[in-house]
């Protein structure tokens, strides 16, 4: 019996040896799905970027104007339209429905392609363990994951930006009679990012391919007429025709609104008194402490190690004999990508107008570094003591963060207590079970079972805790306006609210133009018109109803956590 068990056993290793390129791709595959496209469709649309974009995208489906953006009726010269198409395709691929599955899928399939996209690289480049290790790296890192999961355009943005720097990246590594293939492809990417996000398109793949010429000292060779001609022509006839026409069709509002209010004035600062997103300059350091969790720990602690052993290290007399002619691959890539991540990271914080969502594209280029990190540390059990740190740190937190979760309702209101209750039991036996298994597989140094606690810590959590989360995060206030709007849809009623001009759930679920009363200060003047038409109903919030109550005549509809549905009488 052993014998036969022993010899099935064999027979199973050698299929796996023999197969092992398709397992694995089988394998990634299997995660990413569960990562990016499971239960998709089964949360409502966020506010507020979700229901603006969809809705957008929305009405060009259905008046087939693929040029020019409207929301709620008016032009939108904020953003191009790259996002926009790739909606209406996905609308189209599946049969014209419009709703929260085909709404994510376009961003699912871009995370899901991309991640692909890392692995295969990091196999040419190193070796299949190296790719294996950075495309997870990448797919389980927090803000990736969830942004993929979010149908907005900033991992479109990711996307393209990715797939440039990919090809210039391959510069360094291929054949002299294939760089223009892939120089040509990195502009082809680059035009397709501009399409997808404006300024942050050109300046990222560009920005990096300028210092990290310098630091290759192969800055002559970005001008060479094979490369850069047929380069700046592929990138114009992508960039150029539709900007062309907005100008004809909308000048001079394209022009103001597109060119100086949304993308210079942004850039130059002088935008954030009427878009209202100034940051300070180490913003985006704080978002990456958050963003790039769990692999995050891992990092820092390593970067304090080798701040600590500086001196052993002899870094000043590396920068000082720096040659990056004479690197093996792993360390051209290493050097090639710190250049892309500090470049990424001064782009985006030089300016005070920030969201924690631009930072995105930062992502890749720092899963290549502590992909490497992790492979050696697996492999050769290098970086072994400040990563078990970091790994007994994170580990405890989970445990701890378990622990106390069971004990809410001693310590959390009760509403808030009840809201979180259908995921309060999940999130802390997920807490407990992969801490735990992180800080065993430590103890036996069985380094490989950490790497796979986090990997199935981060897919199960992207899987099945998503749809929770976002509920949990509907029940203040959102799914007030959800249901509102559905009311408002079913029954033919228009909707006026006041003081909501960013909630664009009414927008989407009522599939209608919403008249959004933006005022200083609710007045019964300003609710009166809107009662006395047959049509309406108007929406306010909770603590602003004792302006009107006893004032004006209406019944009210809804009753909601922070918003009340009234309707004249």
């Amino acid at each position: 019996m052993k014998e036969k068990l022993f010899s099935i056993w064999n027979k199973i290793v050698e299929f796996c040896n023999k197969h092992s390129e398709v397992l694995t791709v089988v394998g990634l595959a299997i995660l990413f799905y569960f990562i990016f496209f499971y239960g998709i469709g089964t949360y409502s649309l966020m506010d507020v970027d979700e229901t603006r974009y969809v809705a957008m995208s929305r009405d060009m489906f259905h008046s087939k104007d693929f040029l020019t953006l409207y929301l709620n009726g008016q032009y939108f010269f904020e953003k191009p339209p790259l996002y926009f198409w790739q909606e209406c395709l996905s609308f189209a691929l599946w049969g014209g429905k419009v709703n929260e599955f085909t709404a994510r899928f376009p961003v699912a399939l871009l995370g899901f392609i991309f991640s692909f996209v890392v692995y295969f690289t990091g196999r040419k480049r190193v070796g299949r363990r190296f790719g294996v290790f950075t495309s997870l790296i990448l797919a389980t890192s927090l803000e990736f994951i969830m942004l993929a999961k979010y149908a907005i355009l900033d991992i479109v943005l990711t996307f393209y930006v990715g797939l440039a720097l990919v090809c210039y990246f391959q510069v360094y590594f291929c054949q002299e009679n294939h760089k223009k293939f892939y120089w040509w492809a990195f502009y082809f990417f680059t035009g397709l990012a501009v399409m997808a996000k404006g300024i942050p398109g050109i300046a990222i793949p560009f920005g990096t391919v300028f210092f990290t010429s310098i630091m290759s000292k192969k800055f002559k060779e970005i001008f060479k007429p094979l490369y850069i001609i047929p380069g700046i022509i592929i990138f114009l006839l992508i960039v150029l025709p539709w900007h062309i026409i907005m100008f004809k069709k909308y000048d001079p509002l394209f022009y103001n609104e597109y060119i100086i209010k949304h993308h210079l004035h942004r850039f130059l600062n002088t935008a954030n008194n009427e878009i209202g997103r100034k940051q300070p300059f180490y913003y985006y350091f704080l978002v990456v402490l958050w963003g790039f969790i769990p692999w995050i720990f891992s990092m820092i602690a390593v970067f304090v190690d080798k701040i600590k052993n500086w001196g052993k290290l002899h870094y000043v007399e590396k920068v000082k004999n720096f040659d990056f002619a004479s690197m093996d691959n792993v360390h051209k890539a290493l050097a090639l990508c710190w250049v892309s991540v500090i470049w990424i990271m001064f782009f985006f914080s030089s300016s005070s107008t920030k969201l924690a969502t631009y930072i995105l594209p930062i992502y890749y280029p720092l899963a290549i570094i502590v992909g490497l990190m992790w492979q050696d540390y697996v492999d050769k059990k290098k970086h072994e003591k400040p990563i078990n740190i970091s790994v007994q740190i994170f580990g405890w937190i989970c445990v701890v963060a378990g622990i106390i979760a069971m004990f809410t309702q001693f310590y959390l209101p009760a509403q808030l207590n009840y809201d979180i209750a259908e995921i309060k039991w999940f999130a802390l036996i997920c807490l407990i079970v992969f801490g735990l298994g992180s800080l065993l597989s430590v103890k036996y140094k069985k380094y490989i079972g950490v790497f796979i606690f986090y990997v199935l810590f981060m897919t199960v959590i992207s899987a099945f805790a998503t749809e929770e989360f976002f509920e949990v995060d509907y029940r203040f206030g959102q799914q007030d306006l959800v249901e509102f709007a559905t009311f408002a849809k079913d029954n033919d009623y228009k909707i006026s609210s006041f003081n909501m001009d960013r909630k664009y759930s009414l927008l989407y679920y009522n599939d209608e133009k919403v008249d959004y009363n933006s005022t200083t200060g609710l007045s019964v003047d300003s609710v009166k018109d809107d009662l006395a038409k047959n049509d309406y109903v108007v929406i306010i919030k909770n603590k602003e109803m004792n302006v009107i109550e006893g004032k004006l005549n209406y019944n009210v509809i809804k009753v909601g956590r922070r918003y009340t549905m009234i309707k004249g009488k």
